[in-house]
């Protein structure tokens, strides 16, 4: 289905490839290939995820609107943001859309991260009349203010995960940088951009940066930087996806971090309010192990990464996308599969910096799909079974295929790779795995996973990137959105036949007290419970489990329900519920519930709630 843009849309003009650094020019299809963004959540505050937040690189503008499925009470006029009085030029590009609730007040608000300058934070404006929401531009990392020119940092974000890491009750900004500060896109831009120094181990990226919630500040969120939260040694890669989940039961995510050219790095979260700090945990090596299959040692190309239960088991593995593509750069995607037999176990094993996981993506046919991007796992049966969905295509063209000289560059001396000129040319024309679609993995009955993309109506060949997945009807059915590169982003309804019953929870704090006289609608008293995570017991002895996802990936973001699909299970299932309150004390409550859809409100004790 097409998505609602703002009335005019069409008739603004479309690009395909950017203005980039003069030292680009020759790779500057390269240096475009990135940047589309789709996010899937409740902008409207009725409890249902129908609203989006979107980037189309062809004009490089953020798009909030509803999905197509949107019921009429959550549906509202399309409009692009605009960050005036805050300063955006054409040496600037948004990359992604987050939402969340970053000053706890129960309005949905967005997080924009951009090439060029630090992030932005859209605030959800209270004043706001009508159903359409409208938002107020604060930086995230303050500047010297200048109305004729920006003097903020030039960061070049390609990925954020957004999470309570110190466990204070408020949510966290971890941010993933590609390009090491510099003007990429200013086609007046000076001579000092690079590429990365290695095609195995490249420490010359813009790397991690985290920010840490301090205080709301009259409505606005105070964020200071943690300059020493993620190991130095760790922090300097060309980050293209961040993932986070609990891996040891405390409520603290850890962080898996998605490298270009080099190093993925699980990171073990050791914070504790007011600190946030990680250590890095790495895997160990057999007789038979293939280097890159030990993580956190690999040589492959990560770009997207999901905490997901795949073998429903009750605890978290990790898939991961890298470059897949058959006679071209055949790595492998990764399953990073959980070892450990506890969260205690695993929390020894990662305190100790030793990461229990095996490299399992070929045992269960996900190893192979082509240049792969976000990677996300969704039930979208209600089997009670995991699909997984992964875009995939690289620089479209009709004219030249240029893996020829890809692989030419992939054997070249490190030395060489800084330097853009030493590149082939890759420009408007030029294809390199341009014509892959994306895919969409279920299970058989085998236990491995087979594409099925081409036979549920999937097989546009416009490359893909972000994936957001949300139930945007409010029925237990997850519809999909998919933002593509240099064409329109699409939506797919899930019209699936024979569905299995769910259980979706939709888990919240009490928002900021202070906030809660002033208005501005249903939501107005409620703020997601970041970090809340969820196992699922049935009568029919299966153990599984999720989390309510703040943000994670390579640009698409889910939305913030809980969902779980039980197949034909019809009786009670036993689900338990831990969460952190308001204060960042930590509780955990086992509750039985039917299948369907429930509301909570988390203080010290779990509370069904009626959600208007």
């Amino acid at each position: 289905m097409s998505i609602p843009m703002p009335a005019g849309y069409e008739k603004l003009p479309k690009k395909t490839v950017r203005d980039v650094n003069p030292a680009y020019q020759k790779i500057r299809s390269w240096i475009s290939s990135v940047g589309a963004s789709i996010a899937i959540n409740d902008l409207t505050g009725h409890g249902r995820a129908s609203g989006m937040c979107l980037v189309d690189t062809r004009t490089d503008s953020v798009v909030v609107t509803h999905t197509p499925t949107a019921p009429a009470a959550d549906r509202f006029a399309p409009f692009i943001l605009d960050a005036a009085p805050l300063h955006v030029d054409s040496a600037m590009a948004p990359m992604g859309c987050a939402p969340g609730d970053f000053n706890s007040d129960g309005r949905m608000d967005l997080l924009v991260y951009y090439w060029g300058r630090t992030p932005i934070l859209f605030m959800a404006d209270k004043s706001a009349s009508g159903r359409a929401p409208s938002y107020r531009p604060t930086e995230v990392v303050p500047s010297t203010e200048d109305a004729d020119r920006y003097t903020g940092e030039p960061w070049n974000t390609n990925a954020v995960s957004v999470a309570d890491y110190d466990g204070d009750g408020h949510p966290d900004l971890m941010v993933g940088n590609y390009f090491p500060n510099s003007a990429v896109l200013d086609p007046h831009g000076q001579d000092d951009v690079v590429m990365n120094d290695s095609m195995s181990n490249a420490k010359n990226g813009g790397g991690i940066r985290v920010l840490r919630w301090l205080r709301n500040d009259g409505g606005k969120p105070v964020y200071v930087e943690d300059k020493k939260a993620v190991p130095y040694d760790d922090s300097t890669g060309w980050t293209l996806a961040l993932g986070g989940g609990d891996l040891t039961d405390d409520l603290l995510p850890e962080v898996y971090a998605a490298n270009d050219f080099g190093h993925d790095h699980l990171f073990y979260n050791e914070s504790t309010p007011g600190d946030i700090r990680f250590s890095t945990a790495t895997g160990d090596r057999g007789w038979t192990t293939p280097k890159s299959f030990v993580l956190g040692k690999d040589s492959f190309k990560g770009m997207g990464v999901d905490f997901v239960d795949l073998y429903s088991r009750g605890k978290f593995d990790m898939i991961a996308s890298n470059i897949t593509t058959a006679w071209g750069l055949e790595e492998s995607n990764y399953v990073w599969r959980n070892d450990a037999d506890t969260a205690k176990d695993m929390a020894s094993d990662l305190g100790s910096g030793h990461a229990p996981f095996s490299q399992q993506a070929q045992e269960v046919g996900l190893a192979w799909t082509g240049w792969t991007w976000d990677i996300k796992g969704a039930d979208l049966k209600n089997s009670g079974k995991l699909n997984v969905l992964q875009t995939a295509g690289f620089v479209q063209g009709d004219g030249h295929n240029r893996w020829p000289w890809l692989q030419e560059l992939a054997t070249s001396n490190d030395v060489l790779l800084r330097e853009p000129r030493m590149w082939p040319k890759v420009g408007p024309g030029d294809d390199i795995a341009g014509h892959q679609p994306m895919a969409v993995y279920a299970p058989a009955d085998s236990g491995k996973y087979v594409d099925i993309a081409d036979h549920v109506g999937i097989d546009s060949k416009t490359p893909t990137r972000g994936i957001a997945i949300g139930d945007t009807r409010g029925t237990g059915t997850l519809d999909f959105a998919v933002a593509r590169q240099w064409g329109p982003p699409a939506f797919y309804k899930n019209d699936s036949p024979d569905m299995g019953r769910y259980l979706e929870l939709h888990l919240y704090r009490p928002a900021d007290k202070a906030k809660k006289q002033d208005g501005g609608g249903p939501s107005a008293s409620r703020t997601p419970a970041y970090n809340a995570q969820v196992t699922v017991r049935t009568a029919d002895g299966r153990t599984m489990q999720s989390q309510l996802d703040g943000g994670s990936g390579h640009s698409g973001k889910r939305g913030f329900d809980v969902h779980f699909g039980l197949g034909s299970e019809d009786r009670p299932v036993s689900a338990s519920i831990a969460w952190l309150d308001n204060q960042g004390e930590r509780h955990r409550q086992t509750i039985q519930l039917d299948p369907g859809t429930h509301s909570f409100m988390l203080t010290d004790t779990a509370e069904e709630v009626s959600v208007p």
